[in-house]
């Protein structure tokens, strides 16, 4: 793997690191284990639109981050 793979994969491991637990489950879940909202909500006892709101918030925290921006004191408790 080349320098910025290795750093493209060290930088998403730290935004994962910087989301709320519940949000970093549910993303891992879909994105690296390909489990479907619907599958993911009875793992955690929710409804799918719990996880399409927390899969929503992910998304948009870690684009954040992949771009080099922080996250704010606020956005990083939604």
């Amino acid at each position: 793997m080349s320098d910025s793979g290795h750093e493209a994969r060290r930088q998403m491991q730290d935004a994962l690191a910087n989301l709320p637990w519940i949000q970093r489950e549910t993303f891992r879940l879909h994105a690296i284990d390909g489990y479907s909202y619907a599958e993911i909500a009875f793992l955690m006892r929710t409804n799918v639109r719990a996880v399409e709101q927390q899969m929503a918030r992910a998304i948009y925290k870690l684009a954040k981050q992949m771009e080099g921006r922080p996250l704010s004191w606020w956005e990083r408790w939604f």
